[in-house]
């Protein structure tokens, strides 16, 4: 069991004093048997004049910002403080029925993961169902556990990681025959490769812990992280991080998780000014352990845990 402390500071500059819309802000992260919130802190600079918290239509923790007055400076800064326990790949077990590929859901989940299955992109070629198509063992059973990590780890070891900070996501295609892309990218990419095969698959961000960023071949650190989850009867949603390779939880912190990449910005709003107002942001994400627990023996959460505002005056 391991404590992970979470900051992630977004710092937006103006030429001016400008009016700023609602912003939407995803940080929270989620509650479950692997890792367990015991705090979260958000500093907003200028204060909010309201906030409230939603979930979103996955269940997701969503917190809703309105200004009162313009400024010059607009920064988020977050806390987060957890109990995680990992998870080592291929532990995660599977029905009987689903050890090998193919295999069919259940009807009474079908419902439920038709929209995951599908995929989400042209694919007028059929290039991206090809490639997909090739980790599937001919003439012989696949097992469905190999297939899925050989796929996930093909990406980590045949494409090259490339930061970049522009907004969006790149179509899979594009991933394809670029051979690059950022995390979310390659997340996406094997969303729609496993769904071209019949998999049902969503969309995870969050954040990575980079044990030793100088010389770490661990990447995505000092940003957000995306990566993506397959549904596998009797093992449920398994995290795949095609970016390092990485089968199960470890050094992943889920905040959230949706159908596609679009409904899972961390934080967006706007500004009603000029365009040549806007002088660019900055992001700094550092995610550091405490000592690890002994089995059995809960962290104290500390005073303000629960994920109050806690607001500076601009």
């Amino acid at each position: 069991m391991t404590l992970f402390n979470v900051r992630h500071l977004t710092e937006y500059r103006y030429a001016k004093p400008v009016r700023f819309g609602e912003h939407r802000l995803m940080f929270r992260p989620r509650d479950s048997h692997d890792q367990r919130l015991l705090e979260a802190t958000l500093a907003v600079d200028p204060e909010p004049a309201e906030l409230r918290w939603i979930h979103d239509v996955f269940g997701n923790c969503v917190a809703l910002l309105r200004f009162g007055r313009p400024a010059a400076r607009l920064s988020f800064d977050t806390r987060i403080r957890l109990e995680h326990t990992p998870q080592h790949g291929p532990a995660f077990r599977t029905d009987t029925a689903a050890l090998t590929y193919p295999f069919a859901y259940d009807a009474e989940d079908l419902p439920d993961l038709l929209r995951t299955m599908a995929p989400h992109h042209p694919d007028p070629g059929g290039e991206v169902a090809r490639w997909a198509r090739q980790f599937i063992r001919p003439g012989r059973p696949s097992e469905t556990g190999h297939l899925l990590m050989t796929l996930c780890y093909a990406i980590r070891e045949s494409f090259s990681y490339a930061r970049r900070t522009e907004p969006g996501t790149q179509p899979p295609l594009q991933t394809l025959h670029l051979r690059r892309g950022t995390c979310r990218d390659f997340a996406l990419l094997m969303m729609e490769a496993v769904r071209h095969l019949g998999f049902a698959a969503r969309f995870v961000t969050g954040y990575v812990y980079v044990p030793d960023r100088d010389g770490s071949t661990t990447l995505g650190g000092g940003s957000t992280h995306a990566w993506c989850q397959v549904y596998l009867p009797g093992a449920g949603w398994v995290e795949f991080d095609p970016t390092n390779g990485i089968v199960g939880n470890r050094d992943l912190i889920r905040v959230a998780v949706t159908r596609t990449p679009e409904q899972a910005v961390p934080l967006q709003g706007s500004y009603h000014g000029a365009a040549e107002d806007g002088l660019g942001m900055r992001v700094q994400v550092n995610v550091t352990t405490e000592a690890a627990l002994p089995p059995g023996q809960d962290a104290a959460p500390r005073p303000g845990a629960g994920g109050l505002l806690r607001a500076r005056p601009g």
